[in-house]
Parts: C-alpha cells; sequence; structure tokens
C-alpha cells in the first residue's frame, strides 16, 4: 500500500502518518527501487491501534508507552489513569455548570465587571452602584482582579474584611462617601489639602488586617503596586499612598 491508500483504509490523514514517523509510533517502511514506501497489513493494524487511543484520549505520549514492547506503562494502568482523569475533568464541569446555572438563576455576579462570585456580588449590591463614580467604578473592578488572581484562603480572608467593613452599622453610606471624595480629587495636586484629608477618612474605612504592618514604602511596592497608582489622577494615588502608610502605622 501506498501511503494515501494506508491512510484512507485507517482513517487517518496522510500528515497524521508523517507524524507518527516523526514521533516513532509507526514504524517506516523501506523504500522500493521507485522510492515509494510500500505498507503492510501490519502498519495498517498499528495506526488503526493508535488511533483507537487517541480516541479515547490518550495524548501521543502515552499512546507510545501502550505501544512499546518491553518499556513504559500496560495499557490498563494508562486506561485507569485516563478515566480517573477524565472523573475529574467531569466534577469540575459539573461545579462549572452549577455556578452557570446559578448566576444565570439569580443574576447575582453579572454587573459590567462579571461574572464575580455571590459574595462579590452581595458585596456590590450593598455599596450600590453609585451612579456617575470613577472611583466606585475602579474599586469594582480591582476587586473583581483580586477575586480572579489571588489564592483562594487569601481571596476569602479579604472579602470577609471587605464585607465586615462594608456591613458595619453605617459602612455603606461611608464607602459611598469615600467614593464620592476620592473622585473630587481627580482634578487636584497631590499638595492639595483635600488629599490629606481623603487620605486619613479612608485610612480609618481600612481594616487594619488588610495592610501589612510596619510597611511604611507602600508606594515603592512591586509591579502591580506602582501599576495600580499609575491608574488614578495625582491627588487620588497620593491619597491613597497616604492612607495605606496611615493605616500601615496603625491609625488614623
Amino acid at each position: 500500500m501506498r501511503i494515501g491508500e494506508l491512510a484512507a483504509v485507517v482513517g487517518v490523514t496522510t500528515r497524521a502518518v508523517r507524524h507518527y514517523h516523526q514521533l516513532g509510533l509507526l514504524p517506516e517502511p523501506e523504500r522500493l527501487g521507485n522510492g515509494y514506501r510500500d505498507y503492510t497489513l501490519r502498519h495498517a493494524v498499528v495506526l488503526a491501534r493508535v488511533r483507537r487511543l487517541t480516541e479515547l484520549g490518550l495524548g501521543l505520549a502515552e499512546v507510545r508507552d501502550v505501544l512499546a514492547d518491553d518499556a513504559g506503562k500496560d495499557l490498563v494502568e494508562v486506561l485507569t489513569e485516563l478515566d480517573e482523569d477524565l472523573a475529574r475533568q467531569e466534577a469540575a464541569i459539573g461545579e462549572r455548570r452549577a455556578r452557570l446555572r446559578g448566576l444565570l438563576e439569580s443574576g447575582d455576579g453579572l454587573s459590567g465587571e462579571g461574572p464575580v462570585s455571590p459574595e462579590l456580588a452581595a458585596l456590590f449590591r450593598e455599596v450600590g452602584r453609585v451612579d456617575g463614580s470613577a472611583m466606585a467604578a475602579k474599586d469594582r473592578e480591582l476587586l473583581a482582579l483580586i477575586e480572579t488572581s489571588a489564592p483562594p484562603e487569601e481571596r476569602r480572608r479579604m472579602m470577609e474584611l471587605i464585607g465586615g467593613a462594608v456591613g458595619a452599622a453605617g459602612g455603606a453610606e461611608r464607602a459611598v462617601g469615600l467614593y464620592r471624595l476620592l473622585d473630587s480629587l481627580a482634578g487636584v495636586e497631590p499638595d492639595d489639602p483635600r488629599v490629606e484629608e481623603a487620605a486619613r477618612e479612608l485610612a480609618a474605612c481600612v481594616p487594619a488586617e488588610l495592610v501589612a504592618q510596619g510597611t511604611t514604602d507602600m508606594d515603592e511596592g512591586g509591579t502591580f503596586l506602582r501599576a495600580f497608582y499609575a491608574d488614578f489622577a495625582p491627588g487620588q494615588a497620593e491619597a491613597i499612598r497616604r492612607a495605606l502608610r496611615i493605616a500601615a502605622e496603625g491609625g488614623p
């Protein structure tokens, strides 16, 4: 058989056959005097087995192990591992679908920053949309980023602290007032007296546990913190920088 005939018999492409040759999954036959390779029934049997194994979900490296005569894992072991991996994927898909159903049924967490967790959606509702507040919009974006990127334990701790501060008596109203105050700094310089006022108001609202004690150079942090400050107007960035220093030093 020529390569095209072999590929047609097994139901794969000639490109796949050549790829399997390169990976050592399928032995290459000797070339005839006319330069063509002559494939035998044995090549078709091996190629068909490669196809069946890949359709089960095995990677080509695992297929190589199965096909090896004296090395690698046997077929039962490989298929058992594959079954366990598929079970994990099935469980993960089930969890994602359950979350999607919850989002679609409740509508929670489908804001402009969403999808977010029910806990963060509840926090957004507590404070409200604060119509027209650029600072409130940035805060929601930042919280959504933290929820996505922080380790689970840290994310849970931060959401509990922030939720506790906002959920305390007058907390939501105070947060709205802070957004308005910080919005008013959009066009002012860092030495404007209102910057210090906003910094002290913000520091009084920041849970102490969120700020590392003894940190005095919050503006000299890593790349993320520099990018964080750069996202604000100079007066706003300075107010946040001072607020973090005040909170880190233990009080307003």
